[in-house]
């Protein structure tokens, strides 16, 4: 492997979160490696194999024989490639909130030595890794950033690269080493080091990329394109609903040609499709530029929860069913099926848009925190729905829990008198009283 300074690799893995820790694993199975979180509790229980994401068994944590925990940033010292693995949210006016990539290149710039390797996996939009980044580096290292333009000037400084996550929480099939990996770097040579170190542990392989930018662009393009394509199914229930039409005989009828693409309606929350978008559109206005077709299917997207509640509420009404101080069942929480991941779940608007009836909002989710999601929604979630007390029941995730009381048990849940909303097409549409 091609190596600046011709130094063995020691990683160290900014993060430990749904992306940091797979990642640091398999390092660790053949690198020194170094895993820093900011949260002591996240330590402890990875130093006891412990993984409350679900995202590696305790069987995997073992296999890492060269990986170790810390909190301590002194720890990290020892690295000479760094990987930054921390969210990127948005904020309330969904602008992006950089402040947790902010606060980790300050912390690797109080560390890193010169000829250092900073790859960043974080989701950004093209350009930030080079010009915000880049000069938090150079500003706390005093070291400078080293790149095909100024290389042959310069021979004091710290590299970059940028390798996009892929991570798809809950899944056990598309792990991180069974997913292709873009890579890139700041120089030909950096690039090429880059490739080759996650190459010896990525079994489906690698692409690099052209430059940083690029690689930048094709991860938040990826996830803004799935985006955009569930925002037209979203928009064609809106219109089929309207005609009476069901909108899945219509998408099984027309997947019968081969190149249609198996889009479903549906909620769209998570820490990657819901978010990415407004990356690159943020980046689109400063240059002038108002992204149209991607706003859109945001307002589309980011009002589904609010649809499906006018939906229950028509519903409601035509069986003469009061919503106010109505009981209100929502089965699931979580932003996707059988894994405990809470962030950006638009689930939530479901909730607050039954509250603001007036309603009284019970929450079933087998794979959720009670603690957890209480700390950030309130007391919402039960430990068991009572039978026969819910006027409205919302079938929200498609655990697989849910899945296997079948429609029967979940039936019982309600009142002789109720509605039964199907967000996920889980049951026949016979089964239900309505459906996206």
């Amino acid at each position: 492997m091609s190596n600046p300074g011709n130094k063995t690799p020691v990683i160290g893995i900014v993060g430990l979160g749904y992306v940091g820790l797979p990642l640091a694993v398999e390092f660790g199975t053949k690198y020194q490696t170094i895993g820093y979180d900011i949260c002591r509790a996240r330590i402890k229980e990875l130093q006891s194999t412990k993984d409350s994401t679900l995202e590696v068994e305790a069987e995997k944590l073992q296999t890492a024989k060269h990986l170790s925990y810390t909190s301590d940033p002194k720890d990290l010292r020892q690295a000479n490639v760094y990987i930054v693995t921390v969210p990127t949210p948005i904020d309330k006016h969904k602008h992006p909130d950089l402040t947790p990539l902010v606060k980790a290149s300050e912390l690797l710039g109080k560390i890193i030595s010169e000829g250092d390797v900073v790859i960043y996996e974080s989701t950004v939009y093209p350009g930030a890794t080079e010009e915000i980044c880049a000069p938090i580096l150079e500003e706390e290292s005093g070291l400078k950033y080293l790149n095909s333009a100024n290389r042959e000037q310069l021979s004091k400084g710290f590299y970059l690269g940028y390798s996009p996550e892929r991570i798809n929480p809950g899944d056990k099939e598309h792990r991180v080493t069974a997913i292709t990996k873009v890579t890139s770097g700041s120089t030909p040579e950096i690039a090429d080091f880059v490739d080759e170190l996650y190459r010896s542990i990525i079994t489906a392989g690698t692409h690099r990329a052209g430059s940083i930018k690029v690689a930048e662009a094709a991860k938040v393009i990826e996830n803004t394109q799935r985006d955009i394509n569930i925002a037209l199914i979203n928009e064609l229930v809106m219109i089929f609903n309207r005609l009476n039409i069901d909108t899945e005989e219509v998408l099984k009828a027309a997947g019968t040609k081969w190149n249609f693409l198996p889009f479903r309606p549906g909620l769209v929350g998570g820490h990657c499709i819901g978010v990415d978008p407004y990356y690159l559109t943020h980046k689109a206005t400063e240059v002038g530029y108002v992204a149209e077709m991607i706003l859109s299917g945001r307002r589309i997207n980011d009002g589904m929860g609010s649809y499906v509640v006018d939906q229950v509420v028509r519903k409601m009404t035509q069986r003469r069913i009061d919503v106010i101080d109505a009981n209100v069942l929502v089965m699931g929480l979580t932003f996707k099926e059988n894994c405990p991941d809470l962030r950006n779940t638009r689930v939530v608007d479901i909730i607050r848009e039954f509250q603001g009836f007036h309603a009284h909002v019970d929450v079933f989710d087998p794979w959720v925190d009670k603690s957890t999601a209480e700390a950030e929604y309130g007391p919402i979630l039960i430990d068991e729905p009572d039978q026969g007390k819910y006027d409205a029941i919302i079938l929200a995730v498609p655990h697989k829990e849910i899945i296997e009381m079948g429609i029967n048990k979940i039936r019982a849940l309600g009142k002789p008198e109720h509605i039964l909303y199907d967000v996920k097409y889980l049951f026949p549409a016979d089964k239900t009283d309505a459906r996206l």
